[in-house]
C-alpha cells in the first residue's frame, strides 16, 4: 500500500495551483502536454515509414542468392510457393 506522506510528496513536485497552457489555433484549443504527445506520435509515424523493417537486408540477400543460384523457394510472382 502507499504511505500517506506518497501523494503529498508528488503534489510538492507539481504545482496544479495554475492555468493551463494551451495551444489556440481558431477552432482548436490543446494543451501543450496534448500538443507534445502528439507530435512524438506523428514522429514514430515517419520513422516506421522510413526505417527499413529489421532483417530487410538478410532477406534480400537470400533473395539475390536464390536468384544467381538458378534455384528459387519464391513463386513466379515473388512469393512462397
Amino acid at each position: 500500500m502507499l504511505s500517506a506522506g506518497l501523494p503529498t510528496l508528488l503534489g510538492a513536485v507539481f504545482d496544479l495551483n495554475h492555468p493551463a497552457h494551451t495551444v489556440d489555433w481558431e477552432f482548436i484549443h490543446l494543451s501543450v502536454s496534448n500538443v507534445v504527445v502528439i507530435g512524438l506520435m506523428v514522429m514514430v509515424f515517419v520513422l516506421a515509414i522510413l526505417l527499413p523493417f529489421p532483417g530487410a537486408a538478410k532477406r534480400a540477400r537470400a533473395r539475390a542468392a536464390a536468384q544467381a543460384g538458378g534455384s528459387s523457394t519464391l513463386g513466379p510472382d515473388g512469393g512462397g510457393r
